[in-house]
């Protein structure tokens, strides 16, 4: 279902708790262990630490601090990596890498670069830098939370990984320097939505015509086949994201976006006239409107359907301007274009859609056209709030629950990031898919499943243990790239416990391996959700991401189980 089907992991997930809890596979108390798991409630807090420091500019800050005027491609490259695999290591990837895309934009545009040589590195640097610490991406925490719970064993620390993680980092790193420059493609003249009068046009209504004083809807123009109307100037101010009930006045401009080719169409309606002043209203700055690029995230819900099936204006207090896919704007008719996950849309909305969609997970939001990323006073308390979090746990003062609970609660308390936005930063998907994966993942263990699937790749790896260990890695990685990165590590855990406890293997090296291959998502943009972010707005094609991730992926994985080879006693 999770491979071959669209219905998203999460309903999957539940689907199978649901089965399972009823059919008496497993108790209630069983099934429904994941949500109380310390992983789970870790991750959701650390969620809310996460939205504290985005929220003040705290990465802001840095990227103020580092950036600089580089050099070259490879120097570019490096003061983007660097601290964005640091900061990775300890925050959620998706809010990093969402700040650092509008900000790479416009630095790429300084200095001259192609932001397709920029955006993969900016991607594969927070995936590797949250492997480094076991705070640095869900997928470690709740594999953790398993091995507590399957084992009854202690934790893994902090930086219990970081001894793997780090010489992973290196080499993926110097891989990116040497390979990626000449690699990535340059697509710097790919500037999709580059010019709003491709695919905006304008008309006006006349004075003396009939149109005056009807709705948009009598007027026939919210139903037209090419195009459709966005916004209305009226005596100097805006009207955006026009209602259907909306009354026509004389003069009026309306624009409107689509086919720009329909503008004959348009002025074959009787009191359409063109629209002769020389100023583009929409290129014009105005504070009741906003021009936001985001790019549709996989828990969309107008995924598969058309822009006006889908009800766009009403659901999302937008218009759609336009829809770019592979790095190319989609050209024709806007309203039946079929928006698919990872679509970057130019969408004209009212200010307030870019704070209430800037946590939701319907879109990740690219880039504020009308507005420069605020700065905040409190985003050096947000990292002396991390910091504290990080001290507190790796020192053994707290466990890393209480360490994130209390951290949460001090970024709310603080004012680095308000209620409702630390409400927004849960993300309810990644979450329920979690936690529901706890039972299938249980249900494998208790019944025996676990048990085959072990033995099964106990006889392929013949009893070397280093075998076993790169393919426990390949299954991993295999799982991780067809359905989320979660749900495979979660369903790998007790297979692999099994088999360690079969064949005498230590579990903890095997446990790190699960960790590190469950996030090494490079082969393809819709494998990780930053690959996803960094997709349009680097003007990708799915082959970019074939080509740069399939050797990264391998190398990635090479040196993973190396290290834990050499480093690691793998037998008991």
């Amino acid at each position: 279902m999770l491979i071959f089907t669209r219905i998203a992991a999460h309903l999957v997930m539940m689907a199978v708790l649901v089965i399972l809890s009823v059919a008496g596979v497993l108790e209630v108390g069983e099934a429904f262990a994941g949500f109380s798991n310390q992983g789970v409630l870790t991750v959701a807090a650390m969620f809310v630490v996460a939205a504290g420091i985005h929220g003040s500019g705290g990465v802001d800050l840095l990227v103020n601090h580092v950036l600089g005027h580089p050099r070259s491609i490879r120097l570019a490259q490096i003061r983007i990596g660097l601290p964005v695999a640091i900061l990775s290591a300890f925050l959620n990837n998706t809010p990093v890498v969402a700040t650092m895309i509008p900000a790479v934009r416009s630095w790429a545009r300084r200095i001259d670069v192609a932001p397709s040589k920029l955006m993969i590195p900016l991607s594969y640097s927070a995936i590797l830098g949250g492997t480094l610490t076991l705070i640095g991406t869900s997928t470690n925490l709740v594999v953790n939370g398993q091995y507590q719970e399957l084992t009854g064993h202690a934790s893994f620390s902090l930086f219990s990984i970081t001894a793997v993680a780090l010489p992973v980092v290196i080499v993926g790193m110097v891989f990116m320097y040497f390979v990626f420059p000449k690699s990535l493609p340059d697509r710097r003249e790919k500037a999709i939505f580059g010019n709003l009068r491709e695919f905006t046009l304008e008309v006006a209504v006349a004075s003396d015509g009939p149109l005056v004083g009807r709705t948009v809807e009598e007027a026939g123009l919210r139903n037209l086949k090419r195009i459709y109307l966005v916004e209305i100037e009226r005596k100097g101010s805006i009207i955006p994201a026009v209602s259907s009930e909306e009354p026509l006045q004389a003069a009026d401009r309306l624009v409107f976006a689509g086919n720009t080719e329909a503008i004959s169409d348009l002025l074959r309606i009787k009191g359409i006239v063109p629209s002769t002043d020389g100023e583009l209203t929409l290129a014009s700055e105005r504070q009741e409107r906003r021009l936001v690029e985001a790019v549709i995230s996989p828990h969309s819900d107008c995924i598969n359907q058309t822009v006006r099936d889908s009800n766009f204006r009403e659901r999302y207090g937008a218009a759609v301007l336009a829809v770019a896919r592979n790095g190319e704007r989609i050209p024709g008719n806007l309203g039946t274009t079929t928006l698919k996950s990872g679509d970057t849309l130019l969408l004209e909305a009212r200010p307030a859609f870019v704070s209430r969609q800037k946590y939701s997970k319907e879109f990740l939001l690219v880039s504020d056209l009308g507005t420069e990323p605020p700065r905040h006073q409190r985003a050096f308390l947000s990292w002396a709030i991390l910091l504290g979090v990080v001290l507190s746990a790796a020192l053994g003062l707290l466990s890393m629950l209480n360490a994130a609970l209390l951290g949460a609660a001090a970024m709310m308390l603080t004012g680095c990031c308000s209620a409702q936005q630390a409400q927004k930063s849960l993300d309810p998907t990644v979450l329920l898919t979690i936690a529901s994966s706890f039972a299938l993942g249980n249900a494998l263990y208790k019944t025996g499943v676990a048990q085959l699937l072990a033995d099964g790749l106990l006889v392929i790896g013949q009893g070397h243990p280093v075998l076993i260990l790169f393919l426990t890695y390949v299954a991993v990685w295999l799982l991780t790239e067809s359905i989320t990165n979660n749900a495979a590590a979660i369903l790998m855990v007790p297979v692999v416990l099994e088999m360690t406890a079969k064949a005498g293997l230590n579990p903890e090296p095997f446990m790190l391996v699960v960790m590190m291959a469950a996030s090494a998502s490079f082969s393809t943009p819709l494998g990780y959700q930053t690959n996803l972010m960094v997709y349009g707005p680097g003007g990708y094609r799915f082959t970019d991401f074939l080509k740069a991730g399939l050797p990264m992926s391998i190398l990635v994985g090479s040196t993973t189980v190396l290290v834990l080879a050499l480093g690691w006693p793998l037998t008991l």
